[in-house]
């Protein structure tokens, strides 16, 4: 189920920073209370090979991302105490030493599930134990949410664990929409700040056209 144009789940999330502080975390009273727009994403799992890579690149661009009024927030299913020893692995052990922006720790999955992100795979009934037998991992996709002021998403992505994402396009779509908010214009392909939008009118799309 998609959540563009819609808003994002109301619910408390266990979270953890860089300090060892367990908190709760509400994305979306984190949107609307601090007037902010929100990026949420989500990765496999701690201590893997990609998920750092991410982690990393997210921290680096920290400050375009808050200099665009925009919080980061990263997430998994594990735990908040496995996150906080990633957190203070350095990066040639494998760990994310110096990221400084919170983590979910979704262990229920209460999120994840309701965003419909898990990786469950076929669920099948085991006549010896009687149970229910889930074949996948039950772990989340890459996947990317990006909220607005109001608590409303207008992005997001889902990807294959193999693929890491590029965090210079989720920078590009959030000064889009930050236009559009602002303006009213909307934005063509490959649109960056500083190029010419469009009204929404087919004047206004002829003349971009003839132009390009």
């Amino acid at each position: 189920m998609s959540f563009v144009g819609k808003k994002f789940p109301d619910l408390n999330v266990d979270a953890m920073n860089e300090m060892g502080d367990t908190f709760k975390v509400n994305v979306l009273e984190e949107a609307i209370n601090n007037k902010k727009k929100v990026i949420l994403f989500w990765y496999p799992k701690d201590f893997t090979y990609v998920c750092p890579t991410e982690l990393f690149a997210f921290q680096d661009a920290i400050k375009q991302f808050e200099d665009k009024n925009t919080i980061v927030i990263g997430a998994s299913c594990d735990t908040p105490e496995v996150h906080f020893a990633w957190l203070n692995t350095d990066k040639d052990n494998g760990g994310i030493e110096g990221v400084t922006y919170p983590l979910l720790a979704d262990t229920n999955r209460n999120l994840s599930a309701q965003l419909d992100i898990l990786q469950t795979g076929d669920q099948r009934y085991n006549e010896d134990t009687d149970t229910i037998v889930m074949d996948g991992p039950n772990i989340t996709w890459r996947a990317t949410y990006i909220i607005d002021e109001e608590g409303s998403v207008f992005y997001e992505g889902v990807n294959v664990e193999p693929v890491g994402r590029n965090i210079s396009e989720y920078l590009r779509v959030i000064d889009a929409y930050s236009h559009f908010q602002k303006h009213g214009e909307v934005c063509p392909a490959n649109w960056e700040e500083g190029k010419d939008t469009l009204k929404e009118n087919r004047d206004s799309i002829a003349k971009y056209l003839a132009s390009h």
